[in-house]
């Protein structure tokens, strides 16, 4: 019995050793968690803590919360911020997944707020298979003395919004709710940035539909619709939370940030406009190639009219004195087949202009 009681007092005097003070080893955050702190007042306390020992720190002091910013969690992650923060186990199961629609929900004492973001991929040369816009999602999660975001994808990054918001401490000072109206502020102007970008795109589309040689490829316009419609579900669905935010409910923004959502919502309300408009542009793009190709099979098709009624007057020439019957005029002529290969040859070079005056040639 001596020796294992002799190897934890080892131990322990080795952990004294190491950590004189005597104070907790400090906890590392998991790979998921982007960043992590507490803010007091509007302002950032130093350090990065674990998200633990940060919404402890939260819960002791006035005005304060913690603001937790996650990327791509694992279930198991997700799992234990689910305890630390007494979130809903539904909460859990949807920040684990992508792809949501955008909306605003109430679970309990924590209200989920869902966000799509948008990126441009900026590409050399349009091709019908150009993927223009990435797509993700970020999901917010509002409690009294929290806020946690979890981020899905490449595009949306939010440590722009951390960097921005922390030099607007009463901004902060209305708490979490205040880091909601940032990250989605951040989306909107993402969406906005992303239109500009398209709506270069489509001037480009727009001249080579347009142009004298009309070498468009459909399927190029094709594929900007698709992306424009990918687009849409990111952006459209948005304004009905946004109404709901804006409409003041007891459990939505304090006042004080009322005025910012409604900045937000006319952001939005822009960037709808602008998809709308580029979505029926795209559509009269469509109409108007298809009208062309219409057009040019058209064209095709009067022009090999043209030729098969030339090539019939040869036929029929050549047909009828080709009978062989015993008593037809001009068979035993010196210059018959002479005569024959000219009226032929007048029948086609009349043909010919006639169509050409015509258009169809």
């Amino acid at each position: 019995m001596l020796g294992p009681r002799l190897g934890t007092l080892v131990g322990r005097l080795r952990g004294r050793a190491d950590n004189p003070s005597g104070d907790p080893p400090r906890r590392s955050n998991p790979d998921a968690v982007v960043d992590c702190a507490v803010y007091v007042n509007g302002r950032r306390e130093p350090g990065r803590p674990h998200y633990t020992d940060a919404y402890a720190r939260s819960r002791r002091g006035r005005h304060a919360f913690v603001w937790l910013g996650l990327h791509d969690p694992d279930a198991a992650v997700m799992a234990a911020v689910g305890r630390v923060f007494g979130l809903d186990e539904l909460i859990v199961e949807q920040a684990l997944a992508d792809g949501h629609r955008p909306t605003v929900q109430r679970h309990g004492p924590v209200t989920l707020l869902v966000l799509r973001t948008a990126a441009y991929v900026a590409q050399g040369e349009l091709t019908a298979t150009s993927e223009v816009v990435d797509t993700g999602d970020v999901m917010v999660l509002l409690g009294d003395r929290f806020v946690v975001t979890v981020r899905h994808g490449a595009s949306g990054a939010l440590a722009p919004v951390r960097h921005d918001v922390q030099d607007r401490p009463s901004l902060l000072a209305e708490g979490p709710w205040a880091v909601a109206y940032a990250v989605t502020a951040r989306m909107v102007d993402l969406y906005l940035e992303v239109a500009a970008h398209l709506e270069r795109d489509l001037e480009r589309a727009e001249e080579s539909v347009f142009a004298p040689d009309r070498n468009a490829d459909i399927q190029q316009i094709y594929q900007l619709k698709r992306e424009l419609v990918e687009f849409k579900r990111a952006v459209l669905p948005l304004q009905e939370p946004l109404r709901v935010l804006v409409a003041g409910h007891q459990d939505g923004p304090p006042p004080g940030l009322r005025r910012w959502y409604v900045d937000v919502e006319g952001r939005l309300t822009r960037a709808v406009d602008r998809i709308t408009s580029y979505d029926e542009l795209l559509n009269s793009m469509l109409q108007a190639r298809l009208a062309q190709l219409a057009v040019d099979q058209n064209n095709d098709m009067r022009k090999i009219a043209a030729w098969a009624a030339i090539a019939a007057t040869q036929t029929a020439v050549a047909g009828v004195y080709g009978m062989n019957f015993t008593h037809m005029p001009e068979l035993a002529w010196r210059y018959g087949y002479w005569a024959a290969l000219g009226l032929m040859a007048t029948a086609a070079i009349v043909l010919h202009r006639l169509f050409r005056r015509s258009g169809w040639l």
